[in-house]
């Protein structure tokens, strides 16, 4: 028989941009008298956005869908796209703009690292705090707490306050009571990925248990595929706030690679989501262009001439350039690395022409991460500038004899090209420049 655990219904969420609610009252104070003296907002960071009055952003338009007992859905898409607004209206951390959600069950959260900890209790505390939440008694997490505490691998540290704790070690916590007390709907954002390899492997694993034999319903939320393919038996892609595919794990995810990778010849770089590292640049990759072809599929033993602009904040000297190519799960197949350094001075666009060699790739489709980066005095890659998955493309099974073989979405193996000739033009005129 159909148990549904979770119904959403046409959710719809809107935000007013630089309203109240977001700063101090003595700021909200100061903004408002500096209004009514028609005068600039003196709580306005340097550089911020200027937003009208009443101006408003819709974060979800129209969402709906069903969640089954034991199922385990995935939601993937963009930064912006809505999943954390989702998960959030789910949670009942904040009210929906329109439509319904109706939930059969106690939920379980974990949505941002340390979400719901109190930084002053120790990590027993917290524990009791949460069931507390999730209205369990005190003796229902008596019988749960060695478990809790021997899956986040944190017993020599549990009764100290988890202000102290790492990162890492809030994840490990938090993860293993969500995972633990009793609850019927288990929701997770992409906190995983600030845990450890092997801990991430015992989280899944750990999912796929609870899934399985209590029959319990996750939403998992990620931007790595590869997690979603072994967690998942359904995925939901959003994209700028409506939901765009609801279904087959592996066809959602190539929704979803259509969606994040390009596969225009010239690609914008400048607004490009980059990963955390890659926030504080002294470096930015501006475009990318594949010169002289109109498609981005391509026959195999062909190499690719590319053009990528690039701007400094300061001088940078032995500037390189390295190009990862990936398969569809997201695994590294080839690399090519640049055979020398370039100077880049700062506020000049300047082009770094380069030929990229796919003539080894197999048949399929691909997406490119570019990073650049500048080899200090010591031989130590200092990375400046990256963006993953910026350029999708795809290589085409030659025909004829011998040629007509199917190939499967699985492929092992990895290969070094030779090093790629990097040459440097200033962006205006596209001139020769020396190499530095």
């Amino acid at each position: 028989m159909r148990h549904l655990m979770l119904k959403i219904e046409n959710v719809s969420k809107q935000y007013r941009l630089g309203q109240i609610g977001g700063t101090t009252l003595r700021e909200e104070l100061q903004r408002r008298s500096a209004r009514l003296r028609h005068r600039e907002d003196p709580t306005r960071k340097i550089g911020a956005a200027v937003y009208e009055y009443g101006e408003t952003f819709m974060a979800l338009d129209g969402v709906s869908f069903e969640v089954e007992k034991g199922e385990r859905v995935g939601i993937i898409g963009r930064n912006g796209a809505g999943k954390s607004t989702l998960l959030k209206l789910i949670s009942r951390i904040t009210a929906p703009t329109g439509g319904d959600i109706w939930l059969d069950g106690r939920v379980t959260s974990m949505l941002e690292v340390g979400t719901g900890f109190n930084g002053e209790l120790t990590g027993r505390e917290n524990i009791y705090m949460n069931g507390a939440i999730l209205g369990m008694k005190k003796k229902e997490i008596d019988a749960k707490i060695e478990d809790i505490i021997d899956f986040s691998e944190c017993r020599q540290f549990i009764d100290t306050p988890v202000k102290r704790y790492s990162s890492g070690m809030y994840v490990k916590l938090a993860f293993s009571v969500a995972a633990n007390l009793d609850s019927e709907i288990m929701i997770m954002d992409e906190v995983l990925a600030v845990g450890d390899m092997a801990f991430q492997k015992k989280c899944l694993d750990k999912m796929n248990d609870v899934s399985r034999a209590d029959g319990r319903t996750i939403l998992y939320v990620s931007h790595n595929m590869n997690t979603i393919r072994q967690l998942c038996d359904r995925c939901i892609v959003l994209e700028k706030g409506k939901m765009i595919f609801d279904g087959d794990v592996e066809t959602a995810i190539s929704q979803y690679l259509g969606i994040r990778a390009s596969t225009d010849n010239f690609i914008d770089l400048r607004e490009m989501e980059r990963t955390r590292e890659f926030r504080q640049r002294p470096a930015s990759m501006t475009e990318l262009e594949c010169l002289g072809v109109d498609t981005n599929v391509f026959p195999a033993g062909v190499k690719l001439d590319m053009r990528l602009g690039c701007t400094a904040e300061k001088l940078l000297e032995n500037v390189q350039l390295r190009v990862i190519i990936k398969d569809l799960e997201g695994k590294a197949v080839t690399m090519q690395t640049s055979d020398r350094g370039v100077c880049l001075k700062p506020d000049e666009e300047t082009d770094l022409f380069f030929t990229l060699d796919i003539s080894r790739l197999a048949p399929g489709r691909y997406t490119m991460l570019p990073i650049l980066y500048q080899v200090d005095a010591f031989g130590v890659d200092v990375r400046l500038d990256g963006i993953n998955e910026v350029y999708c493309f795809e290589i085409t099974q030659p025909g004829g004899f011998n040629h007509n073989m199917e190939w499967t979405h699985r492929r092992w193996g990895y290969y070094f090209n030779d090093p790629m000739e990097l040459r440097m033009e200033k962006y205006a005129g596209h001139k020769e420049d020396d190499l530095r």
